[in-house]
């Protein structure tokens, strides 16, 4: 019999209250400090703090600097377009989730017919 050993995920649970300093997060995120501080500096994370010395990040920015850094890796952009598609993926969101509150349910819906009215 070939007994197969169970496979183990681990993981770590970041909530929003949690907070990290700019080297904490690129530690996390496998980046450099310039890279995070160019994100800033577009407006995709938004540290409180003046200097980059006092900067703390909120728990959301993990997923969003690893979302930022994904795209300038994968797709080659610089900081100013990673904002742009994120900004725009954001608004996707958005328009999605009004989309499902504003849309009955399927099974409950009184679609028309896609060959027009009765006749």
């Amino acid at each position: 019999m070939n007994e197969s050993s169970p496979t183990v995920a681990v993981g770590i649970v970041v909530e929003e209250e949690v907070q990290f300093t700019l080297v904490e997060l690129c530690r996390a995120c496998h980046a450099d400090g310039g890279q995070l501080s160019a994100l800033v500096a577009e407006g995709v994370l938004t540290p409180s703090g003046g200097d980059p010395e006092e900067w703390l990040f909120d728990g959301s920015a993990l997923r969003r600097a690893r979302s930022a850094l994904r795209l300038l890796h994968d797709f080659e952009l610089d900081a100013a377009a990673t904002a742009l598609v994120l900004d725009l993926l954001d608004e996707i969101q958005l328009l999605r989730s009004r989309l499902k509150v504003s849309l009955p349910e399927p099974e409950t819906a009184a679609w028309p017919s896609q060959h027009g009215p009765a006749k």
